[in-house]
């Protein structure tokens, strides 16, 4: 399928041959395959051929979001903070580019963040100034939430990725998410093209799940940690004293740890 098809629906996905139609050009065109992989992202259409009354949403909304906006040049520092006045990190994107991330009032707009107020709340979180404060060519507010739909299965159709489950952008692990998915995926259809077994397309859902639900509770844990030692009007100066112990810890050299 050509990139920027529109219109794109999957249809008969529960049987033999699931179709996906879209328009391109102007013109309806049809694909018929053995399998369907819906990695159409988070508000893509594939999850919406699974039936409501198989599908299953579990979601937590972790009550802050982050603005996010990216910025020229690139600043080779890429370490989070832990500050009073909420979490922050500037990560490099490529030799050109940094992703800032500033924790945020889920009530938050991007009018609320001029420049210069994003440079400022940087500065003051990190504890240093800004050498290169380049223009500032996009901005949004990202609530933090973890998702994950279930199964990740229904007839041909698989989800994969987004379409299948968001974690926290505290763990980086969307992407590894997605690539395990695909791994998983591929190896079933070529289990089942080469040797006639279905056994791995029938377990895919359970084998992805277990997996997305091990980095979901990562995700809870660290997210929880770096957001609630900072500022703490999120969850009240116990969580903060909590969640500044466990930071501690996790900081700690191997030894220390396991003593």
């Amino acid at each position: 399928m050509r990139f920027g098809a529109r219109d794109v629906s999957p249809h008969g996905i529960d049987t033999e041959r699931p179709v996906v139609r879209y328009r391109d050009d102007g013109s309806t065109r049809t694909l018929t395959r053995d399998f369907v992989a819906g990695a159409d992202g988070y508000r893509g259409v594939s999850r919406t051929a699974v039936p409501e009354d198989v599908l299953t949403c579990f979601a937590h909304e972790f009550g802050c979001a982050w603005l996010s906006a990216m910025t020229v040049p690139a600043d080779p520092l890429a370490v989070p903070a832990v500050h009073a006045r909420g979490f922050a990190a500037q990560i490099t994107r490529g030799p050109d580019a940094s992703r800032l991330y500033l924790q945020c009032p889920l009530t938050d707009a991007v009018e609320q963040w001029p420049d210069v107020r994003v440079w400022h709340e940087l500065e003051a979180r990190f504890g240093r100034s800004v050498p290169a404060k380049g223009p500032i060519t996009s901005k949004q507010v990202v609530p933090l939430r973890g998702v994950v739909f279930s199964p990740m299965s229904h007839g041909r159709l698989y989800l994969l990725g987004d379409a299948a489950h968001l974690v926290s952008p505290m763990s980086a692990q969307g992407m590894s998410l997605a690539l395990h998915d695909a791994d998983v995926l591929a190896r079933a259809v070529s289990r089942q093209v080469e040797r006639s077994d279905t056994s791995l397309l029938d377990s895919y859902s359970a084998t992805c799940l277990n997996h997305t639900w091990e980095r979901q509770a990562s995700a809870v844990r660290r997210t929880q940690v770096m957001h609630d030692a900072g500022d703490a009007a999120y969850e009240g100066e116990f969580r903060k004293q909590i969640a500044r112990k466990n930071l501690e810890t996790m900081l700690e050299p191997p030894t220390a740890q396991h003593s």
